[in-house]
């Protein structure tokens, strides 16, 4: 079964952002993807929402 996490950022520069996936991966979750959330009077994104998947350990039988 697949697992999700899903990690809200609202500080978005490449600092945070390369902490976030280090952090992450380095806890065995598999990078999927990042969505940015834009303010229509900004070029600059406001928020990102990075995304991550790992197989998850089924414990018994089901």
């Amino acid at each position: 079964m697949l697992e999700y996490k899903v990690i809200e950022v609202s500080t978005v520069s490449e600092e945070v952002l390369e902490e976030v996936l280090n952090e992450w991966t380095e806890k065995d979750w598999n990078f999927e993807g990042m969505q940015f959330a834009m303010r229509e009077s900004s070029k600059r994104p406001s928020m990102a929402f990075v995304i991550f998947t790992r197989e998850s350990v089924t414990k018994g039988s089901e």
